[in-house]
């Protein structure tokens, strides 16, 4: 059902094409190779992935879903839930819990291997992921299946102005962030995700009972990671790649904070749409 292409060929993926993003790389594929290898797994592998817009959270996870379906984010035991599609209105909040509910026990019952993402986690009404607690923990039998070869994937901005922060006052102390470690981070996205009213994992028991075996940090984007984004673009799209043109679209993007202009405010999301600009 699930064919997984080996976690190596995702190894290599992330190295090649995932720019600027060592933690991501050694927290994925330390969860997914620990959790592929593992027979019997206890839990179902659960990973939150975290920061700014453009930094790489959509780009890794369906190339983690594309390693571990064939047919990737098209299979059918992939499901993909979006706040403002799925849940978009507040009053309903009950009828989505029980739908969300019923929709995961189904699909799992369907094929233990199935894997959830959710998007926009800080765009998620309070309380509402709560509903999946029984899916996400150690329990051997929940409604009288075994649950625990899921994967669910947590994507969120949230977080990612504390980590753009923490990233800024390190390069400011003379650290660079090739240098930055997990701790440095993690105490500042706990803040930013867990205890915001406005998150969709405010007050969660997801948290307290520490269901997430991964919280995955992506850091915000250099000028010459920006570049390196335009020369894969160029490529991808069969244009000639011209350092002049690679200059002009990496400068015309925003950077911060004013006066070094250190980092990409917007990633490499925009890098597509200004390519065209040129050509």
């Amino acid at each position: 059902r699930a064919g997984h292409a080996g976690s190596c060929s995702l190894e290599f993926d992330l190295a090649t094409s995932l720019v600027g993003q060592p933690l991501v790389r050694q927290q994925v594929m330390k969860g997914v190779r620990e959790f592929l290898e593992n027979p019997n797994p206890v839990k179902p592998l659960v990973m939150s992935f975290h920061g700014s817009t453009g930094t790489g959270k959509t780009y890794v996870s369906s190339m983690l879903i594309r390693y571990l379906f064939q047919r990737g984010l098209h299979s059918p035991y992939v499901h993909h839930f979006s706040p403002i599609v799925h849940f978009p209105h507040a009053e309903q909040i009950e009828q989505y819990k029980e739908s969300l509910k019923r929709w995961i026990q189904g699909n799992l019952t369907n094929c233990g291997r199935s894997a959830f993402l959710f998007d926009e986690m800080d765009k998620m009404h309070p309380g509402l992921i709560d509903v999946i607690i029984p899916f996400l923990g150690p329990s051997w039998v929940v409604y009288g299946t075994n649950y625990r070869k899921a994967i669910f994937v947590f994507i969120s901005n949230a977080g990612g102005e504390q980590i753009n922060n923490v990233t800024l006052a390190l390069w400011r102390d003379r650290k660079d962030r090739e240098e930055i470690s997990l701790q440095d981070l993690e105490p500042a996205i706990s803040k930013a995700v867990f205890e915001n009213p406005q998150s969709g994992f405010w007050k969660s028991e997801i948290i307290n009972e520490h269901l997430i075996d991964f919280i995955v940090p992506f850091l915000p984007l250099k000028h010459h990671h920006v570049k390196q984004c335009v020369v894969s673009e160029l490529v991808q799209q069969g244009l000639e790649v011209r350092p002049a043109v690679v200059q002009e679209v990496a400068d015309s993007i925003p950077y911060f904070p004013e006066e070094e202009k250190l980092f990409s405010s917007t990633g490499c999301k925009t890098v597509a749409s200004r390519i065209s600009f040129f050509f």
